[in-house]
């Protein structure tokens, strides 16, 4: 099984820092394949919690070099929570790469695991005759603090859902859980791995963060 690993980290920095400078980033050093993915960026700002800044991916099977290449400036730049990251947060920045893994359908809304699994959820909007899904990792519950019912009830309103929230709406819930392989890199240790592997810190054109 492909795991997540150091070099799909880099390599989303590397695309980001590329995108600012106006270049091609350098080619990856991880072998492609196909799989679900998802890229998550965080800001750290004086030693504290890292706060989200942007997660997108895809639940389908995506080539991994063009899927990473992707989704590390969509959710960098294009996450319509968020305004996109500037060049001069990189030095506060870290990323977490994802590959999902082990889709299985759930018997109901509870059945997963917090921490081991992540969840789609599909389910009937009766206020306006349509059906809504939306998607967890499944590192964000436990990071949360949420109980199940919370993380799902928090799901339903992620995926649209602005009416009443019953027992009887979340018994309606198709459940599909998953596994993900997961790789978390703080700016700092992509900067040493490039001035390691490469011989000098990377250039960030117009900035002194490279250095930092």
């Amino acid at each position: 099984m492909v795991e997540a690993n150091q070099e799909m980290a880099v390599y989303c920095f590397d695309t980001l820092v590329a995108h600012y400078n106006g270049e091609p980033p350098p080619p990856p050093a991880f072998e492609d394949g196909h799989h679900p993915l998802f890229v998550t960026w965080k800001k750290v700002i004086n030693g504290g919690e890292p706060r989200l800044r942007g997660c997108i991916g895809t639940l389908e099977a995506r080539a991994l070099i063009n899927g990473f290449k992707d989704y590390a400036l969509t959710s960098a730049l294009r996450d319509r929570r968020f305004p996109p990251i500037q060049a001069k947060e990189l030095p506060q920045l870290q990323c977490t790469v994802s590959i999902l893994t082990d889709y299985e359908t759930a018997l109901n809304y509870l059945d997963w695991e917090i921490e081991k699994h992540g969840m789609i959820i599909e389910f009937p909007d009766p206020d306006h005759n349509t059906r809504r899904s939306a998607t967890y990792l499944p590192e964000v519950a436990a990071s949360e603090g949420w109980t199940k019912t919370e993380a799902i009830d928090s799901l339903m309103r992620k995926a649209g859902y602005n009416g009443v929230i019953t027992e009887s709406l979340r018994k309606r819930i198709r459940l599909t859980r998953y596994q993900s392989s997961v790789y978390t890199m703080h700016y700092g240790e992509y900067v040493s791995y490039v001035k390691a592997t490469r011989g000098t810190a990377p250039n960030l054109v117009g900035s002194k963060s490279g250095n930092q």
